[in-house]
C-alpha cells in the first residue's frame, strides 16, 4: 500500500508526464496541495534523480523554477524497452550467432565514444570529468562526480586535480549487461578512449552484486608516479 507521500509524489512525476513541464504553484493547484508541501515532495524528486528544472525570469520578482521529468524520472512509469531489447538481442544472437552480437555491441560503444569525446571536448581534466558525468546523469545513470583528495607521492609533492572518482548509482542497460556483460567491459574502453590521458579503473561494480558502479579516473602520469 503506498504511503501519502510516495503517492504524492507519483502524482507530480504522473504530472509531469503529461504536462512536459510545470511550476510548484501548478503543482500545488492541480494536487490541491500548498505550495509549501509540493516544493518539499520537488526538493526529494530532484535529490532522487527523477526531475530537474530551469530558471525562468518572470517580470520583477524572483525566477520562477519550472520542472520536467530526467530521463530517470520517466523510467518510473512501466515500460518494457529493456525486455524488448534483450528479445531483440536473443533473437539477434540465434540468426547471426552470439560472437557477432557481441561485436556489434562493441562497435556500437564506440560509436558512443565518438560521440561522448566531441561532447566532452578538451578543456582540464576537471570540467572533462564534469561534463562526462553531466552525460552520465543524463542518460539515467544516476551519476556523481568527486576530485580524490591530494596525493603526496613522495617525490612531486602534491598532486591536485589529477584523480576523480565517478560512480553510477543506477545503471541505465543492467538488463542487457545481465545477459551480455561484455558491454561493461566495453564500457570501460569508452571512457578511456574518451579519456586518452588517463587510466580508468573500476571500483564497485552492479554485476558483482554491489549496489554501484564505481571508477576511478587518473591522469596516465600521475599513476605512473604513484606506481
Amino acid at each position: 500500500m503506498q504511503t501519502q507521500q510516495t503517492s504524492t509524489k507519483q502524482d507530480i512525476l504522473q504530472y509531469l508526464l503529461k504536462g512536459g513541464q510545470g511550476t510548484a504553484l501548478e503543482l500545488a493547484e492541480s494536487l490541491e496541495m500548498s505550495p509549501q508541501a509540493i516544493r518539499r515532495h520537488l526538493k526529494d524528486l530532484e535529490a532522487e534523480g527523477a526531475i530537474q528544472y530551469q530558471s525562468v525570469q518572470a517580470g520583477m520578482g524572483r525566477p520562477q523554477h519550472i520542472y520536467e521529468l530526467t530521463s530517470l524520472g520517466r523510467d518510473r512509469f512501466p515500460n518494457r524497452y529493456g525486455d524488448f531489447a534483450i528479445s531483440f538481442l536473443d533473437t539477434l544472437a540465434e540468426t547471426v550467432g552470439r560472437e557477432q552480437v557481441i561485436s556489434i555491441l562493441r562497435k556500437q560503444w564506440q560509436r558512443k565514444a565518438t560521440d561522448y569525446r566531441r561532447l566532452v571536448g578538451s578543456g582540464s581534466l576537471e570540467e572533462r570529468v564534469t561534463k562526462l558525468g553531466e552525460l552520465r546523469r543524463d542518460e539515467g545513470y544516476m551519476a556523481e562526480w568527486y576530485p580524490v583528495e591530494s596525493v603526496d607521492d613522495g617525490t612531486c609533492g602534491d598532486v591536485k586535480g589529477d584523480r576523480f572518482v565517478l560512480m553510477e548509482h543506477n545503471c541505465a542497460i543492467s538488463n542487457v549487461a545481465e545477459t551480455f556483460p561484455s558491454v561493461c567491459g566495453n564500457e570501460l574502453e569508452m571512457f578511456a578512449a574518451v579519456l586518452p590521458d588517463c587510466t580508468i579503473e573500476r571500483t564497485h561494480w552492479i554485476i558483482d552484486g554491489e549496489h554501484r558502479c564505481g571508477y576511478l579516473i587518473a591522469r596516465k602520469e600521475v599513476r605512473q608516479r604513484i606506481l
